[in-house]
């Protein structure tokens, strides 16, 4: 999935500058002029092809296993999402099912980027969706057992889906400024907590049919047209915000997320991706770009990836920015052994 900077610019001029590649694309020259390490990534971070190309990062491939067969989930290179989508929805009682990144395969991958002798940095799936991270860090620990002057970071995103590709976008834009793969690790670190996501589905059925919520909710939900409003908490697994009646007020609960968690710092992108809902999407950028101070901002597009996809089902519409530090929203029992930290 790599591309050499020579096709940067080749693909973006063929694809027009509009804000968001521009500024894409710019990052990716920088990134490759002043490269002190390798940034690696996976396809559930729902990168679309192009940012991933302008960017220069590795992208590894999950997989989905459908009646057909195993894919590789290549960023909708081989594949129409329209066409992935409707086949969910003509036939919602089959299970797409996903599989995690073997450590062997992670120690293939760790090995031929560090033949560039650069050190190299992993931004994973978050573990809490997925046992790959874990995986990886087999496979990093192997090598650096192995052969000690080996430098591999392996860091657990915390937040899957499109906030996963602004993560990686500033990671490359830190890089470029010249940060050390050590540097960048720490770095991310601390900053993939204050990058916000929310969404809505179309559905709970899909939730359902593979386990993650009990099937008499899920139809119960759809019965009553229960649109769910989710995000990821601190560990970057699924939580509920709330439940809608009807999609429109589902949509105004993730627009109203957005206003009450925003930075208002431009200068950083904000993701909107959908699952074939593209309408949906564009009434959600629409109503953004009414937010005073937000005309302009750059806004990056991108379809829901099959690995996500298989899991949520076709009409998912989702918004990640950076905003507030997801470190203070605690639970209540977070809060109560804080208390007690500071007692003792």
């Amino acid at each position: 999935m790599e591309q050499d900077v020579k096709s940067y610019d080749t693909i973006s001029d063929a694809i027009g500058q509009d804000s968001a590649t521009a500024d894409v694309s710019n990052v990716g020259r920088a990134y490759h002029r002043q490269r002190t390490c390798r940034v690696i990534v996976d396809s559930p971070g729902d990168f679309s092809l192009e940012v991933a190309r302008l960017l220069g990062v590795r992208v590894i491939p999950f997989s989905y296993v459908t009646p057909e067969g195993e894919f590789l989930d290549d960023l909708w290179e081989t594949r129409d999402p329209h066409d992935f989508y409707e086949y969910m929805r003509k036939n919602p009682d089959v299970r797409i099912t996903t599989a995690a990144v073997t450590p062997g395969r992670y120690m293939e991958i760790f090995e031929e980027e560090l033949a560039e002798g650069l050190p190299v940095l992993y931004l994973g799936f978050t573990g809490g969706l997925s046992s790959s991270i874990d995986s990886a860090r087999q496979a990093a620990k192997a090598i650096m057992d192995a052969r000690p002057e080996s430098k591999i970071y392996v860091l657990d995103n915390l937040c899957p889906s499109m906030a996963a590709e602004l993560l990686a976008l500033e990671v490359v834009r830190q890089a470029a400024e010249g940060l050390t793969a050590e540097e960048l690790y720490y770095w991310a670190k601390d900053a993939r907590y204050f990058i916000q996501g929310y969404f809505t589905l179309d559905s709970l059925h899909w939730l359902g049919l593979g386990g993650r919520i009990p099937p008499t909710a899920a139809n119960v939900g759809g019965k009553l047209d229960i649109k769910p409003e989710l995000t990821y908490d601190r560990t970057g697994a699924l939580s509920l915000r709330g439940m809608c009646r009807g999609r429109k007020k589902a949509l105004r609960a993730i627009l109203q997320d957005f206003r009450d968690n925003y930075v208002h710092d431009t200068f950083l992108p904000i993701g909107i991706a959908s699952a074939d809902a593209e309408k949906d999407a564009d009434w959600l950028e629409a109503q953004i770009r009414k937010e005073k101070g937000c005309e302009d901002v750059v806004v990056l597009r991108s379809t829901i990836s099959p690995v996500i996809g298989s899991h949520v089902g076709p009409g998912m519409v989702a918004i990640a920015f950076w905003g507030t530090d997801r470190r203070e929203k605690l639970s209540l029992t977070d809060r109560i052994a804080r208390k007690v930290r500071g007692a003792q």
